[in-house]
């Protein structure tokens, strides 16, 4: 009596989302592995009936290859779609890179190269990688630099295809396919913008002052706790980083940041020391994706308010440019290029130095900017204040006690 077909159902993730397939043995076929299809188009319960309905096709014997292979022994092996193979591609990858590698190649696959998606990968030529550049420069939503980037990780996927034999060459090699690149006008925000941003942070103006004047990268800030804070000394230390150097560095908190903290801490009183400080709404660690929409959208509300003010908008920022402007105002406070390495959690100094060099490029009124800043935390305000002139500092001075 024949053996009784078996088999079992198979769940990964892949770009889409849960991805479905099916391995079983057919008699002289051997092994076979089926993909189904993504959710939500498939899901376990249709896995579960597609794996019976194989079984009983082997045992009535008019099972049939899933993927027939083609006729004569020249036959061309079918080329994949490039939303397929670079499913694959990332499958074999995600266990070779980091978290934070995984996630952007996940972004930039799902938000911007799916506009490859449903073409085969033979039909991927430097004509049609012409149109997808000029595409999102007409969406005009990504900076060149970003562009680049999607346009980096495409040509690495197409090397794995030419070794494959789908293509002779890799159309998206070559600086041809490059956007130029200008450099930033400016790598930091001003005080007036600062404050701008915080004023239009509503919810989230803790964590953008907590960026600013701390100068945590994102995963810093997603995993700080409470314990990390030390209110009485005003400090906080970063217990988790993605550098030996980051990782034990104490900051010392601006008064600004302090008091901000201490009355986050008064509403989160229930919060254990062990607690995220700034966790989601459903208690978990935010994630950089969720910041960076978030950061998006308070530039535009910004600049929203910036315009009825008649003030020139802030330009494109990025969790990074809020880094680099904590080092511009530690700067500013007259700290050395030493202790804004060792604040930022750097073991190079090229961040500190570039932007040092830049800085000191610059003649400023630095006495009336501390001023401001020393007066932001003198008057208890919510938000930083617009950046003032000798003569409103002292007329302050005779209003606002002193704390």
């Amino acid at each position: 009596m024949a053996r009784a077909p078996t088999g079992q159902i198979i769940e990964r993730r892949g770009l889409r989302g849960r991805v479905f397939a099916l391995r079983y043995r057919v008699p002289g076929h051997g092994r076979i592995y089926e993909t189904l299809g993504s959710a939500p188009e498939w899901d376990r319960a249709q896995a579960e009936q597609a794996l019976e309905d194989r079984k009983a096709q082997i045992r009535l014997g008019v099972w049939q290859a899933p993927h027939p292979e083609p006729a004569g022994a020249e036959a061309r092996e079918e080329v994949p779609k490039f939303w397929t193979f670079a499913e694959h591609w990332y499958e074999q990858k995600e266990l070779e890179v980091e978290e934070r590698t995984r996630e952007h190649i996940l972004y930039l696959l799902n938000k911007h190269l799916i506009w490859f998606g449903s073409y085969r990968v033979d039909e991927i030529t430097g004509e049609l990688i012409d149109e997808y550049r000029a595409f999102k420069l007409r969406e005009g939503n990504l900076s060149p630099s970003t562009i680049n980037k999607t346009l980096r990780l495409l040509a690495r996927i197409l090397d794995r295809a030419v070794r494959r034999g789908y293509l002779d060459t890799n159309p998206a090699r070559g600086e041809d396919s490059r956007l130029n690149e200008s450099s930033p006008r400016r790598i930091w925000l001003e005080l007036d913008e600062v404050r701008s941003l915080l004023d239009a942070a509503d919810g989230y103006r803790r964590e953008l002052a907590t960026l600013t004047l701390a100068g945590l990268r994102i995963s810093e800030l997603g995993g700080l706790r409470w314990r990390a804070i030390d209110l009485a000394r005003g400090t906080l230390t970063v217990e988790e980083s993605k550098t030996e150097a980051g990782e034990g560095r104490k900051i010392e908190l601006t008064p600004y940041l302090l008091s901000e903290l201490k009355l986050h801490r008064v509403e989160h009183s229930d919060a254990a020391a062990d607690e995220l400080v700034f966790p989601t709404s459903k208690g978990q660690q935010r994630n950089r994706s969720n910041s960076r929409c978030r950061l998006r959208t308070i530039v535009k509300r910004a600049n929203i308010a910036r315009a009825k003010r008649e003030l020139l908008p802030i330009a494109h920022v990025t969790n990074h440019t809020l880094r680099r402007t904590f080092a511009s105002l530690m700067y500013e406070a007259g700290a050395q290029p030493t202790d804004v390495m060792d604040q930022m959690g750097h073991k190079s100094s090229k961040l500190a130095l570039e932007v040092y060099a830049k800085r000191m490029s610059r003649k400023r009124d630095t006495g009336a900017r501390m001023d401001a800043l020393v007066d932001w935390a003198r008057m208890g305000t919510n938000s930083a204040p617009e950046v003032m002139d000798v003569a409103s500092l002292e007329a302050n001075e005779e209003r606002e006690p002193a704390l």
